[in-house]
């Protein structure tokens, strides 16, 4: 193992750079050369990718995004296109690589492993939707983005007396939705792991103005199903002003937080102890708190679960 490469792959995530600076620097310091490899998998089809060196990644660690940028490939679906992939990587002289993403990302390396080319995976995605690893790189950030906006609409909602739907990113996972509403102070939590029932939310929101409450947060994961749909059930069945505030990209952008930059840092450094120590088709995480590695196909069979405790304080914190 003499030269590594490093993409970052699907949707970017806030500490994605923290990822790549960790890679590069653990890396340098074990004596090896490193290759950045621009709009991921695309990108090293076109072999576009340059040597890093330590000033490659100075001053990123606290920029959101990714110096990398990234993209999703179609091509590298092909068989025609993967092998392109596999023969600029022996061009350049590319003995293993780390790719930063999600589950997609994940099978490209997979794939590459099965073909007997060193790949780690590290999990980058703020929806925390990947169930071997407790949290990915970017989830905390995004919940970040989405408690500080539910404190801005809680402002303006007071002052009109109106309830606020706020959609989340989430079409399968409603990580996002629970943490943020959770720490928030979300009146209702509609998330796709869970049944909502409609009478019980607006019964809270009567209850609510009823006493006093001059505003309502609802947070909606985009599974769901439309919020312009469940604000107009909403409007008419209480007559209480509903309004959308629909969250999208805002999510993704932003500087991450010490929690990812942290994470970021340790799960890219492990990636290149193990590509060093000889191991290939693997993807690294942390649970409990400690950082862990598991085979790539093993880690994306693991179903995620929500958490239903967590769900079940939400719902006994806001009545």
């Amino acid at each position: 193992m003499k030269k590594i490469g490093v993409l970052t792959s699907g949707g970017d995530a806030p500490g994605m750079n923290a990822a790549i600076r960790s890679v590069t620097r653990a890396a340098i310091f074990k004596g090896l050369k490193v290759v950045g490899i621009q709009r991921g998998y695309q990108g090293l089809i076109e072999g576009d990718m340059e040597e890093m060196n330590l000033s490659s990644v100075g001053d990123i660690i606290h920029r959101g995004g990714t110096i990398l940028r990234s993209a999703r490939s179609k091509e590298f679906m092909t068989e025609k296109g993967f092998q392109k992939a596999l023969d600029v990587l022996k061009i350049f002289g590319v003995d293993g690589l780390v790719v930063i993403g999600g589950d997609g990302s994940f099978r490209g390396a997979k794939k590459l492993s099965e073909n007997d080319f060193p790949t780690i995976g590290i999990p980058g995605t703020i929806d925390n939707d990947l169930g071997y690893t407790d949290y990915t790189i970017g989830f905390d950030t995004a919940v970040n983005t989405v408690v500080s906006a539910i404190g801005n609409l809680r402002d303006t909602s007071s002052s009109h007396g109106r309830a606020n739907i706020v959609e989340v990113m989430g079409r399968h996972c409603g990580d996002i939705a629970l943490y943020a509403g959770l720490a928030g102070g979300a009146e209702n939590i509609i998330i796709p792991e869970m049944d909502f029932n409609m009478d019980e939310i607006c019964k809270k929101l009567i209850s609510g103005r009823n006493r006093g409450k001059l505003h309502s947060i609802i947070i909606v994961a985009e599974g769901v199903g439309k919020p312009y749909d469940i604000a107009d059930e909403i409007q008419e069945r209480t007559d209480i002003e509903t309004r959308v505030t629909i969250m999208g990209h805002l999510q993704r952008g932003g500087t991450p937080t010490a929690q990812d930059r942290v994470l970021a840092s340790r799960l890219g450094s492990k990636s290149v102890e193990l590509l060093i120590e000889g191991e290939k088709g693997r993807v690294v995480g942390i649970r409990e708190n400690r950082i862990i590695d598991q085979e790539i196909e093993e880690a994306l069979s693991v179903e995620k679960e929500i958490d239903k405790d967590m769900y079940e304080l939400t719902k006994i914190l806001s009545i």
